[in-house]
């Protein structure tokens, strides 16, 4: 039985990524079904908590960098480079 912090990781993905050996990858899949779930409304709240909630228990878990690298994407999402801009280079 794993802890489900909701409403933050209602469907406990989150939770379950924890109890279990999983590589990088595995995390990543699980983090976008995780947010994916939010229908579009997760936030660095969501994630700090997350962060707070977990990294004191497993801070080797590969979980961890997933979570880092969501907060960091939606502090400084990366520019676009599509375009006609990004078709001259």
């Amino acid at each position: 039985m794993s802890l489900r912090p909701d409403p933050t990781d209602p469907k406990g993905l989150i939770a379950d990524a924890f109890s279990m050996d999983l590589t990088v990858e595995d995390c990543r899949t699980i983090f976008l079904d995780w947010a994916v779930g939010h229908a579009g409304k997760t936030d660095r709240a969501d994630i700090a908590t997350l962060l707070d909630l977990y990294r004191p228990k497993h801070p080797d878990h590969p979980m961890i960098a997933v979570l880092e690298e969501g907060l960091v994407e939606l502090t400084h999402p990366p520019s676009r480079r599509g375009g006609a801009q990004g078709r001259r280079r």
